[in-house]
């Protein structure tokens, strides 16, 4: 790879930022549009899914401008890069991940991207094309082409706090999934908690249910000591008895009654 001086600074821009909305790519400038559906909902569902997973030390990014070289300043759709800032340059650190969703652009222009962005020293470069039959694809400098993954293959990166699902990119429910799973390996306080009073009440309710299941064992046991007959219907109506008081007041009881009857009816 060139060394450092061999490009400009990340932030050294040809266009002006937040001020209009131009790229310049191969020294053409272009006009970066607002979008419509689909494109502008997975751009929402992208960000959802990958703030989630970005690991401690890095950040996430929406339309970061960078200058990848001489001739072209622009932004991807998405982009992971290290916190703080580069102490060979004192700008920030250059995208270590990024993404592009390509919808009613055409492939040129994500190709034209992805050359540039690999020579400057972006790791790895993803594509979401939502038109049509949606895939997520990788971009392979080796045969110069973007690559399909697998929608149940996952992404590894050291970027990432847990290999981040191709699916999760393409359908909503796997991403509702997929961020739980990365807000879980944060050790996320918020989602500790919720699972914690998950698991307490699970606890108790499974003491209490275990608690009920031995007082329904003990008051047929005293019935049977005592030779009282017990039908089939009211052995059921004891043991899926759940109330504790009332299974406490049906054990007195069956030390003194005579029948079944006087030991379940209730006022």
């Amino acid at each position: 790879m060139p060394g450092p001086g061999f490009f400009p600074r990340v932030d050294d821009h040809l266009v002006e930022a937040e001020i209009t909305r131009d790229e310049v790519i191969g020294g053409r400038k272009r006009i970066a549009s607002p979008a419509h559906p689909p494109h502008a909902t997975m751009q929402t569902d992208l960000d959802f899914v990958l703030r989630a997973h970005v690991a401690p030390g890095y950040r996430g990014a929406t339309d970061l401008l960078t200058r990848h070289d001489q001739s072209s300043d622009f932004a991807t759709d998405a982009c992971v890069y290290k916190d703080g800032t580069d102490p060979e340059t004192g700008a920030r650190y250059l995208e270590e991940i990024a993404f592009e969703i390509v919808s009613e652009q055409g492939p040129g222009l994500a190709t034209q991207k992805a050359v540039r962005m690999h020579h400057r020293g972006v790791r790895r470069i993803f594509t979401i094309w939502v038109k049509g039959r949606q895939k997520v694809c990788e971009w392979s400098p080796e045969s110069r082409s973007w690559r399909p993954l697998d929608r149940e293959s996952v992404i590894e990166d050291a970027c990432l706090v847990m290999p981040l699902s191709v699916a999760a990119l393409l359908d909503a429910a796997a991403a509702d999934d997929a961020v739980v799973g990365a807000l879980r390996a944060k050790k996320n306080p918020a989602l500790q908690g919720v699972e914690a009073a998950a698991e307490a009440r699970g606890e108790a309710k499974g003491e209490a249910k275990g608690k009920a299941k031995g007082k329904a064992g003990a008051i047929l046991q005293v019935l049977e000591a005592r030779g009282i007959a017990v039908s089939p219907s009211q052995r059921q109506e004891i043991l899926k008895g759940s109330d504790l008081d009332r299974l406490d007041r049906w054990l007195r009881r069956a030390a003194i009654a005579s029948s079944v009857d006087e030991v379940t009816s209730e006022p």
